[in-house]
């Protein structure tokens, strides 16, 4: 389940905290992440698989992605985020992250973990009380945030973004599939016992999360659908309560906004994490069932 929720933050979109400065790596070879096509006789959705982290000066743009960017009428990610105005998240994490009454941080997760908690926490500048107001998810999330920012990791570099800003800058609307708030719910209604394992995995130390990141990355970057489904699946076997609730019952609601939205003329694009259109349980696959044709483009 650790791995899961790594993977998870990059690429379900469950993203939402890494919006900070990162370094410059070398450059990156270009990537060919998946893209598909549904589509009636007066309507086009593109469904484009994204990873929401990525170093600065990746290249994943292509011209088949390009082309399905150049005639869509409107985009539609996961959440949105605004790093330079961040308050909605904010506010969201305000009204549901934080309780009166917790154990402190250190005392949820093992005491061989003590220290690596204490060292992750020292990198954030946030005042040490803090922590223990703090839901165990929510310190999960804000220090993986920290610990793939410190990789070179952000969403700044992701595709969402930069798709929110070509849309902008051309005047196309840009909207959401969910809150933030019913983002971080997802992880806000998780046992005890779930969080700590969250929070135990959020702190390993970066050689660790760097190698299972780049797994990710390389399987998205070659559009390998069925490597990000087996990665998935492996993750989630013994946890089907997550994979109910993050995956499963998203993506079939995904897939009547779907079939809702065929209903109406136009072309969209939509751009949602990799993770969710990969596997039996798919947003692809679900349409498919349902005999819809869903077309591979790249």
């Amino acid at each position: 389940m650790l791995t899961f929720f790594k993977r998870a933050f990059a690429a379900l979109g469950l993203a939402t905290f890494s919006i900070g400065a990162a370094s410059a790596p070398a450059p990156q070879p270009v990537a060919h992440p998946a893209l598909w096509e549904v589509s009636d006789p007066d309507t086009t959705i593109y469904l484009f698989g994204t990873i929401h982290l990525l170093p600065n000066g990746y290249q994943w743009e292509s011209p088949k992605i390009e082309q399905a960017v150049q005639k869509s009428d409107q985009l539609y990610v996961e959440t949105i985020v605004d790093p330079e105005h961040p308050q909605g998240i904010i506010a969201a994490l305000n009204s549901m992250g934080y309780a009166t009454g917790l154990p402190p941080l250190a005392d949820r997760i093992a005491p061989a973990k003590r220290p690596l908690l204490e060292a992750a926490i020292a990198k954030t500048g946030i005042p040490r009380p803090v922590w223990d107001r703090m839901k165990t998810w929510t310190a999960a999330f804000i220090l993986l945030g920290v610990q793939y920012n410190g990789l070179g990791l952000a969403g700044q570099n992701g595709p969402e973004l930069t798709l929110r800003h070509e849309f902008a800058a051309a005047g196309k609307p840009v909207g959401q599939l969910e809150t933030n708030a019913e983002q971080l719910g997802l992880f806000n209604a998780l046992r005890a016992s779930a969080q700590r394992s969250l929070l135990e995995g959020a702190i390993e130390t970066p050689q660790a999360m760097g190698k299972e990141f780049n797994q990710m990355l390389g399987a998205w970057a070659k559009g390998d659908v069925q490597g990000i489904a087996t990665t998935f699946n492996q993750d989630l076997a013994d946890t089907p309560e997550l994979m109910n609730a993050l995956l499963k019952q998203r993506n079939a609601s995904w897939k009547g906004w779907i079939e809702r939205r065929l209903a109406t003329p136009g072309t969209v694009l939509l751009a949602v994490g990799a993770g969710h259109l990969a596997g039996s349980d798919s947003v692809v696959s679900m349409l498919q069932k349902d005999g819809y044709r869903v077309r591979r483009l790249q």
